[in-house]
């Protein structure tokens, strides 16, 4: 860097991610002493109207449409992956070799294969002082930290069963376009790696375990849906013309986890009346937690070493000065939302890449996650009961 008081961006992608992540640069630096400046220097899109045209309302500086030149700018100190997980590797990797710090959003990748070979790449990195981090933003949820800080503490004594739920239901209609998200190419797998990618990630983080064993099948309950009417060159949203699903619409699985807990998870975009349920429980031998993320300001705790008459589970709101990220928001009860989760996100990254430390979780807690992914599908496309993650 030129400048070590700033950390210059360029953020590649500008759908729903990328709407995030650039709420999060602007606001993180006003909220948070960070030792470096976030400068919001580039917008990269694929159609140069469109990127140029985003980069004005998100509030960055320029815009481009070709990420390749941008990577090998000298002006360009991190580049934030918001694009679909197709071109995760391609460019997380070339972005390393060019001695820029990466964030990627998650899953890691589309195959195991191809996060392995990012892993390694930031390996390499981070051994000349460039580092790389998985977005998995639902661990800088305040209430999801405390958990893990409470469980860290022994407050629920040994982890003993998980059980995670992420159900959503913008997909029930089946008459609904064929997004990229449904097309296995792009997007790598269905409800099991958009949204079961968090619910493995954040039952590691909070339990500090890692499943390692699985069993699991899928299920795609809408076989073709229309194409989008860009695809067929025609104006509007969706044409009478219809494509194949590919992925999968619904995710269950069973898992051993290291410590010798056990877990279920599912993850659904066909739970219909659920928006953005992502639910978690954990018991211990002498306590246990919940969080649902429609409440996530508050946390469910059950002491049970608390007298019989007293026992079971009590609310925390978790928007006190002593609670993770807090104090740098509001009053006490004022409560935080989900775009914040991004913000604590980029405060943590930026805290990291100054002094010099890998930021988590790394690319190969990312590889980790993958290969949980790959080990439930082939579980469900054998039908082979237990398989090693």
């Amino acid at each position: 860097m030129t400048d070590r008081t700033e950390l210059r961006v360029a953020m590649i992608g500008q759908g729903f991610m990328g709407l995030a992540h650039s709420q999060a640069w602007r606001v993180a630096p006003r909220f948070f002493d960070l030792p470096l400046r976030p400068v919001m220097s580039v917008l990269v899109g694929r159609d140069a109207d469109r990127a140029s045209a985003a980069a004005e309302d998100l509030g960055w500086q320029t815009s481009s449409a070709d990420w390749r030149e941008v990577v090998e700018r000298d002006d360009i100190d991190l580049i934030d992956i918001c694009s679909p997980g197709d071109s995760h590797a391609e460019i997380a990797i070339a972005a390393l070799a060019a001695g820029k710090h990466v964030l990627c959003e998650k899953p890691l990748a589309n195959t195991v294969e191809e996060a392995v070979r990012m892993a390694e790449a930031a390996e390499d990195a981070a051994a000349r002082g460039v580092f790389a981090m998985v977005g998995f933003s639902y661990r800088r949820v305040p209430a999801i930290t405390f958990a893990r800080d409470l469980i860290r503490a022994g407050r629920i004594g040994t982890v003993r069963r998980v059980q995670a739920a992420y159900l959503q239901d913008w997909l029930v209609d089946e008459n609904g376009p064929l997004t990229w998200r449904l097309v296995k190419e792009r997007a790598g797998s269905g409800s099991l790696g958009d949204i079961g990618a968090h619910a493995i990630d954040t039952a590691q983080f909070i339990t500090g375990q890692t499943i390692e064993r699985v069993s699991g099948f899928l299920t795609t309950f809408v076989a073709e849906r229309p194409l989008l009417a860009e695809s067929v060159g025609l104006s509007g949203t969706a044409s009478a013309e219809r494509g194949a699903v590919t992925v999968d619409d619904a995710a269950y699985f069973t898992g051993r986890l290291s410590g010798g807990a056990i877990g279920t998870f599912e993850a659904t975009r066909f739970a219909t009346g659920r928006k953005n349920a992502f639910r978690l429980e954990v018991s211990g031998s002498t306590g246990a937690i919940a969080f649902d993320l429609e409440r996530m300001n508050e946390l469910e705790f059950s002491d049970g070493t608390d007298p019989a008459g007293e026992q079971g589970f009590r609310r925390i709101l978790v928007t006190e000065p002593e609670h993770p990220y807090a104090a740098a928001w509001w009053p006490t009860g004022h409560g935080l939302g989900y775009e914040h989760a991004f913000s604590h996100q980029v405060r943590d990254l930026v805290v990291d890449i100054a002094a010099g430390r890998q930021p988590e979780p790394s690319f190969a807690e990312g590889l980790q996650v993958q290969r949980v992914l790959d080990a439930v599908e082939t579980s469900a496309a054998n039908d082979s009961g237990w398989t090693r993650a």
